[in-house]
């Protein structure tokens, strides 16, 4: 099977795109797009990042003046933690609903998120940990601050933000990261020079970065 599959069962409207290559320990890329975007938008940026890799593209479910998004908020960065612990458990749901019923692995889904979507996606790795391999977060924020860390052995996380971003101060990208590398994940972070805008050299960056892990790094934990 080659061609995409737009549905909105599972949960949550999306595309799946299945792998290109005939490989059993092929990854799926979870690409998560930002406020007003849709399951359309970063399906270009998969197939840059992993040319090969199975897509799976959601669009978020709650709706800011008309835009969609992943979880509320309730101002410019100030999120709606009841409701981002709810659709974070969501989103882990439909992966794993999404994996039995495209037959991909479910521990070899890699996230690719871009500002509210990478939000989303720190969220799984803070809450639902068995829901991603590894993670690409352009432009992310700390989404929330569990009571009780969960345990990462080695995860691979690429943050990659911007210098003069208006949106997420560098203190709050530092701040992200630590929380991460605290977790256990394996984290790295690269800085641009720009601001809150997705970059050329952002997914050049980010593709290496993926090209550069073994196959072995982009498994969870789950059992």
């Amino acid at each position: 099977m080659s061609a995409s599959t737009m549905s909105d069962d599972l949960s949550f409207q999306h595309v799946y795109q299945p792998p290109t290559s005939e490989r059993s320990d092929s990854p799926t890329l979870l690409v998560l797009h930002g406020t007003g975007g849709s399951e359309m938008d970063l399906l270009p940026l998969a197939r840059t990042l992993a040319p090969q890799a199975g897509v799976l593209s959601p669009r978020g479910k709650v709706l800011e003046r008309g835009m969609p998004r992943f979880f509320r908020r309730l101002a410019e960065g100030v999120f709606d933690e009841e409701d981002l612990k709810f659709r974070a458990g969501e989103l882990a749901d439909f992966i794993a609903a999404a994996a039995i019923h495209y037959n991909f692995d479910a521990r070899r889904v890699v996230a690719a998120g871009f500002s509210n979507g990478a939000n989303i996606a720190a969220a799984l790795l803070l809450l639902h940990p068995e829901a991603l391999g590894a993670a690409v977060l352009f432009r992310a924020m700390v989404p929330l601050v569990p009571a009780q860390l969960p345990t990462h052995s080695g995860t691979p996380v690429f943050i990659c933000n911007g210098r003069r971003d208006p949106l997420v101060a560098p203190a709050e990208t530092e701040r992200l990261a630590a929380l991460l590398t605290q977790t256990g994940a394996s984290v790295m972070l690269q800085w641009q020079p720009g601001g809150h805008e997705l970059t050329p050299h952002d997914v050049h960056e980010a593709k290496r970065w993926l090209d550069s892990l073994p196959v072995a790094a982009l498994s969870s934990s789950r059992s």
